[in-house]
């Protein structure tokens, strides 16, 4: 087995939780590498001199399994390059919340059952996500958790129509809207008043953010659905999309960001047992 060790320097000082997990492993007869996953280059951080680093795309087309150390953000940047590959995502939690993380750093000796095979693989829906403008694609991505749309200026509302196969569903002038996957329903999509859906379905949450209207409600669509939304005249306006959380790509007037359930999915390892609202107590307390 060849397990691919991936820390995020920003979380983890040193890498001493990712070495250990190598330490676990290697006396599990389990052949690890380390591959940062983005660069660090200007950022001053120093490594210890001692490890041997891999190109990721190289170590993950020969990985059976991608370990991740960090928060969701690592774990959902993680996705995406083992998504390519066909390889299962492991996160270790040495963030807040790490809602997506199956293990905490005190639970590293677990690493060993990855060499018997004492786990399960548990597939996550993702989306399919790209903006028209005049008929034509402009941009695409992928996303595990949501596509969110927000306004630019603070003191301004963005007017927005959400459509399902292109029949209108809800319109409403706010801060933006939110469309997210079961696993995202507990990020960004539950914050702003979403539903929360059982990681392993396969729903669209389309979640207005601050609405200025009574009426403006959160829908949960079916994955056959196309979900769209189309930005209003934008005079004086700005409007954003972001992917995952990642970098914002500038929206304009009669913009449509379409959404549909990827054909690719995510694929995320269970070691403890631990049910989904187990670990919905454990990281945001008791309803």
């Amino acid at each position: 087995m060849n397990v691919v060790l991936s820390p995020n320097p920003y979380r983890d000082k040193g890498l001493k939780t990712a070495q250990a997990a190598s330490r676990i492993l290697k006396n599990a007869g389990v052949e690890t590498c380390m591959c940062l996953p983005f660069s660090i280059e200007g950022s001053g951080i120093e490594l210890p001199k001692h490890i041997v680093f891999h190109e990721m795309e190289d170590a993950l087309s020969r990985a059976d399994i991608l370990i991740c150390f960090g928060g969701d953000g690592t774990i959902l940047h993680a996705a995406k390059d083992a998504n390519s590959y066909g390889v299962p995502v492991l996160g270790v939690n040495l963030g807040s919340v790490g809602f997506m993380a199956e293990l905490e750093q005190s639970e590293l000796s677990l690493l060993s059952k990855l060499a018997v095979k004492k786990y399960t693989i548990e597939s996550r829906m993702m989306l399919d996500v790209i903006v028209r403008r005049d008929h034509k694609i402009i941009f695409s991505d992928l996303a595990l958790n949501d596509a969110v749309i927000t306004k630019g200026a603070v003191a301004r509302v963005v007017d927005l129509e959400a459509f399902s196969d292109r029949t209108q569903i809800t319109g409403f002038s706010g801060d933006g809207v939110i469309i997210s996957t079961p696993t995202g329903s507990t990020a960004y999509s539950m914050s702003a008043g979403g539903p929360i859906v059982e990681p392993t379905a396969e729903n669209f949450i389309v979640t207005p953010i601050c609405p200025h209207a009574i009426n403006a409600r959160c829908f949960v669509l079916g994955h056959e659905r196309v979900v769209s939304v189309r930005l209003g005249r934008m005079a004086r306006k700005t409007a954003y999309l972001s992917v995952d959380g990642g970098k914002a790509f500038r929206l304009n007037g009669g913009d449509w960001v379409e959404v549909r359930m990827a054909t690719a999915k995510t694929h995320l390892i269970r070691l403890t047992g631990r049910s989904f609202y187990d670990i919905m107590n454990q990281k945001l307390g008791r309803m």
